[in-house]
């Protein structure tokens, strides 16, 4: 009997000492993965994801996919608004080797420009892709599509589509209630401060939207996607719009992975448009925008608190905007990034803004390109932005070649990849 007993404790003692050992190991590990940006070495790449062209490549999305390959779209072609060659085309990234594929085509509708494309993985590992068709080379005709695909990682060029199909938007009444709530409030600032003659304009201006938002078919058509989608608490899906007709915003909003959508109300501001979404911690939605409006130009934010549906009055950030893409994305570390053209006129410099404060604030800037403006600088912009699982960040841009790199690459436009962690933003931050 004492023997068996003896046996049995020191199992139990053995047992204790392994699980024990266990804990200790996990502990490390998950000390050491919790510190991704303290005594971590600056680090920062770029490359062009093809040589320049002189056909317009513009409008770049990225993506990570669930097995660690990055996958790109842009549209190509020779301008939207007059030909009908552009299509949207898309480059894949190997995990493995770290080098971009030849270009594919992801989308094209013979006859049609297709544009701005952007793209995200939902929690069933599908990738979306929307983007708008141009029925009559004008904006103010744009029809918004959608592909979905869950086969689009083995293989080499584009994914295999199991889905190609149109997003139906019918705003309901409460659009029209919305903009003429609205649209005096907004524009009430710029009509004050503007002389006679801009006073007059900016009247024609504000009775042409009303127009219309009274006219069923403007109301549903031209609206068009440009920053990633949003995927709130892996049930609904939020898709950013924007409508160069009104000169303002919409979400697309889907709780059943796109059998049915409806539409926020619209986010009517003097020129908000592209908005991109993050989350803070209490649940609030925050939009960015870029800033199509009268000057003073600046980037300009909105919040909901239901889930994307209603969204609070635009205002104006202190942070310029010549009136160009952005995108906003929400760190590991709980820092925000904003990326944009921090210029009140030109493209010719893009930045990363920094806040600690969950977007109430940017008080520090990060410079990704930084020509001086005029004659022989490049033009960066229409940035895509995320944060991969491994913690690296990564940025896709449209590209024209400054003076000094087409000497050395050639002269059009391309886009280009640039990938960085955190702690090369912060080391390089300066004060705004």
């Amino acid at each position: 009997m004492f023997e068996i007993r003896a046996n049995h404790n020191t199992s139990r003692k053995l047992l204790r000492m392994t699980f024990i050992w266990v804990l200790w190991g996990l502990s490390v590990l998950l000390l050491l993965c919790a510190v991704p940006t303290q005594g971590q070495q600056p680090l920062f790449r770029s490359e062009l994801l093809f040589p320049p062209m002189a056909l317009h490549n513009h409008g770049s999305c990225i993506v990570e996919c669930p097995n660690g390959d990055l996958l790109v779209s842009w549209y190509r072609g020779s301008g939207e608004r007059r030909a009908d060659d552009v299509a949207i085309y898309g480059a894949r990234r190997r995990h493995r080797t770290r080098k971009w594929s030849e270009p594919f085509i992801l989308a094209d509708t013979p006859g049609f420009p297709d544009c701005n494309s952007c793209m995200i993985i939902d929690p069933q590992q599908r990738l979306w892709l929307f983007w708008p068709l141009i029925l009559a080379n004008t904006w103010e005709s744009a029809l918004l599509k959608v592909k979905v695909s869950r086969d689009y990682q083995r293989r080499n060029g584009p994914p295999r589509w199991e889905q190609d199909t149109i997003v139906h938007l019918k705003p309901g009444p409460e659009f029209l209630e919305t903009v003429q709530r609205d649209l005096d409030v907004q524009w009430g600032p710029y009509l004050q401060r503007a002389d006679p003659a801009g006073r007059e304009q900016l009247q024609k201006e504000r009775d042409r939207i009303l127009q219309m938002a009274a006219d069923r078919l403007s109301v549903r058509l031209g609206w068009m996607p440009r920053a990633h989608p949003f995927i709130l608490d892996g049930k609904r899906l939020i898709v950013p719009l924007y409508s160069d007709g009104f000169n303002f915003s919409m979400m697309a909003l889907t709780d059943d992975w796109g059998q049915t959508w409806r539409t926020s109300a619209p986010i009517v501001g003097a020129g908000n448009v592209q908005p991109s979404i993050a989350r803070r911690r209490d649940g609030t939605l925050v939009a960015y925008f870029r800033d199509n409006g009268p000057p003073p130009q600046r980037v300009m934010v909105s919040e909901s608190t239901d889930g994307g549906l209603t969204w609070s009055s635009c205002r104006d950030t202190d942070l310029p905007d010549p009136g160009s893409g952005l995108e906003v994305i929400v760190l590991q570390s709980g820092r925000w990034l904003l990326v944009n053209n921090n210029t009140e006129r030109g493209r010719h410099q893009l930045a990363l803004s920094i806040s600690e404060d969950e977007g109430r604030t940017w008080p520090r800037v990060t410079y990704i390109e930084r020509d001086a403006p005029g004659e022989g600088a490049g033009r960066y912009h229409y940035p895509s932005i995320i944060q991969s699982r491994d913690g690296l960040i990564h940025l896709t841009y449209s590209i024209t070649l400054n003076r000094v790199e087409a000497a050395r690459y050639g002269s059009g436009e391309s886009i280009r990849y640039a990938v960085f962690n955190e702690a090369w933003v912060l080391s390089r931050a300066e004060a705004r």
